[in-house]
């Protein structure tokens, strides 16, 4: 469940994705602020200032790097 949450992640990578996930979790909140849907607004408008901060904001791209040769991300079950 804690991957779920960490957009620190190296599938997080492509600036296309960041912006796209920003834009279109933005995009709904304006869409439901529009049909007069205030709590969904206010939730899907957070989490897209969320997403904003952590992609570009606090973003670090070392950290979204992919694991390079050699290096695992976890114990090898040889």
């Amino acid at each position: 469940m804690k991957s779920l949450f960490d957009l620190q992640s190296p599938r997080m990578r492509p600036l296309w994705l960041r912006i796209a996930i920003t834009g279109l979790t933005l995009a709904w909140a304006l869409v439901e602020l529009s049909n007069g849907a205030i709590g969904w607004a206010i939730l899907f408008g957070a989490a897209g200032l969320w997403c904003a901060w952590q992609f570009f904001v606090v973003w670090d791209p070392d950290k979204a790097a992919p694991p390079r040769d050699g290096q695992d991300e976890g114990p090898r079950s040889d």
